[in-house]
């Protein structure tokens, strides 16, 4: 048995999705999360920016004891996540593959669509994936940049997010695409704005509960259990605090949690303990 902590960590608040999964699927573990929201989106930046901002992280949440990691983004899992395995003495999972697992499983015509951040989309990891897993299929990818702002400012379903949705959806659904996998963590955010748009023949794949999924069989097979039956308590790292991100927590997790801001490239925490 392990009563320590699992980090979960992403750009800004997408990765609450994740959170709400692994909180569904292992309710005994408690969880670290560091959002980077003073520096969100990453899908624009480099591939170099977006590891030495990962790798900030990995150091911050290796510093709380944590005894897993998730890399709740696809931006920095297409990007970084060989760099962050080799910087971290404990495992880490990223969420392409679980992704591209369940998008295997809930396609019928191997004709798939992905969406995601500019520096996802970019990396052709899905594609590489996919196809690796379906030979033959079609796979046609499309950046939605708009998306990650859109989540962050909390404009989730209305006109704007509706009319953004069907200009980037559009040239997805001409190809004929029966599933479409959603490859940023921000945006099961807009599920139910991507669903309207996308139809009832289009199976949208939310990647978040398969990755929670594979962090359950994880602890189990490491030992890393933390043989409760409800968890201790929750922590949430912010980079930049904000009512945003207690509004999202409410929106995802159900309640509202409060963040502690933290200068993450000095590593200074905010908060009384270390004050």
């Amino acid at each position: 048995m392990d009563a320590r902590p699992i980090g979960i960590f992403d750009t800004g608040v997408g990765g609450l999705t994740v959170v709400s999964e692994v909180m569904k699927a292992l309710p005994g573990e408690d969880i670290i999360y560091f959002g980077d929201t003073a520096r969100v989106p990453y899908g624009s930046k480099s591939k170099e920016t977006i590891t030495k901002f990962s790798l900030q992280i990995v150091n911050f949440l290796l510093s709380r004891g944590v005894k897993a990691m998730i890399v709740a983004c696809n931006t920095i899992s297409s990007n970084s996540y060989g760099e962050l395995v080799k910087a971290a003495d404990v495992p880490i999972m990223e969420v392409v593959r679980p992704g591209v697992a369940a998008c295997a499983k809930a396609t019928r015509s191997k004709v798939v669509g992905v969406i995601g951040t500019e520096a996802t989309v970019r990396s052709g990891l899905y594609e590489k994936y996919l196809l690796e897993s379906m030979p033959g299929a079609r796979v046609y990818s499309k950046a939605c940049p708009l998306f990650v702002p859109l989540v962050e400012e909390g404009w989730t379903d209305n006109q704007v997010a509706r009319a953004t949705a069907e200009i980037y959806l559009g040239e997805l659904l001409d190809k004929g695409i029966d599933s479409l996998l959603l490859g940023c963590t921000h945006y099961p955010v807009l599920i139910n704005c991507i669903k309207e748009v996308a139809g009832e023949g289009v199976t949208v794949v939310n990647p978040a509960e398969a990755v929670a999924a594979d962090m359950k069989k994880l602890l189990r097979e490491n030992g890393l259990e933390s043989g409760r039956e409800r968890a201790d308590g929750h922590t949430f790292f912010v980079s930049d605090n904000t009512p945003k991100f207690e509004r999202t927590c409410e929106n995802v997790l159900g309640r509202r949690y409060g963040a502690v801001k933290v200068d993450i490239e000095s590593e200074n925490c905010e908060c009384p303990c270390c004050s």
